[in-house]
């Protein structure tokens, strides 16, 4: 069943949304070689229950952290832990939050000290793919539209599309209907419809689409273990342009100061 919202309901997932923007921002000025992602995480729970959120990984089937954070070729849900980090790594960061029985839901990779040439465009050509897809996410679309057209952009680059993780439906759930993947063919797949709310996020890798999941149940990485980049939006479908919830703008300050 999809469940298309209500402006009340879309205000609600505004506001859990932000909260999660504004927790990324709180950790994207420590995000330096030498801390622990371990030591972010905590800083992040703090903050998001401070300000009367829940992070909404926390327990989630199971997880044990508040943020997934997944270096380099991690693709996502990666465990925070005691390795401190070090220049020249990638580091994506999941953060889910739920406030007034509403979810948000968004990631962001960020460069750890000096990266490579190659790694920053594999972030750029990543982010603007998120950003290719969210202008397909309009009423009278349909889902294939959105992965379409993140594949057709990462792959001229030569990157390789993950398929097997998909973005879905966000509401009094994390994870709703429909799944949102990030291939597909024009015109296939569920129409859009206004008031659907959706977490777009493309997970794109430096070489083979081909990912393994390993043994604590929750890291995935690369099977050539070449980098992998992560950044997500949560949006809700409009006529003419979807309307992005969560929001980079603190994150983009933070980082470039």
């Amino acid at each position: 069943m999809i469940y298309y919202k209500t402006e009340e309901e879309i205000d609600l997932i505004r506001n859990s949304s932000l909260l999660v923007a504004k927790t990324h921002a709180e950790i994207a000025g420590l995000i330096k070689p030498g801390i622990t992602t371990l030591a972010l995480d905590k800083i992040a729970e703090e903050f998001i229950r401070d300000n009367g959120g829940v992070p909404a990984f926390k327990g989630y089937s199971g997880f044990p952290n508040t943020l997934c954070m997944s270096p380099n070729d991690q693709v996502v849900h990666g465990i925070p832990n005691d390795r401190v980090l070090e220049n020249g790594e990638i580091l994506s960061v999941d953060c889910g939050v739920v406030m007034n029985g509403y979810y948000g839901d968004s990631a962001f990779t960020y460069e750890v000290g000096e990266v490579d040439a190659e790694t920053k465009q594999l972030l750029k050509v990543t982010k603007e793919s998120l950003y290719k897809g969210i202008e397909q996410a309009v009423a009278g679309n349909r889902i294939g539209d959105i992965g379409y057209a993140v594949q057709q952009h990462a792959e001229s680059f030569g990157y390789g599309v993950v398929r097997e993780l998909v973005g879905h439906g966000v509401g009094e759930n994390l994870h709703e209907s429909p799944e949102v993947p990030n291939y597909g063919r024009r015109g296939k797949g569920v129409m859009l419809k206004e008031g659907l709310v959706i977490a777009i996020e493309p997970m794109i890798n430096m070489g083979t689409r081909r990912i393994l999941q390993h043994n604590d149940g929750w890291t995935i990485t690369t099977i050539d273990n070449k980098p992998s980049a992560h950044f997500e939006h949560t949006i809700v479908v409009r006529k003419g342009k979807a309307e992005i919830l969560s929001s980079f703008e603190e994150i983009e300050k933070k980082i470039n100061g």
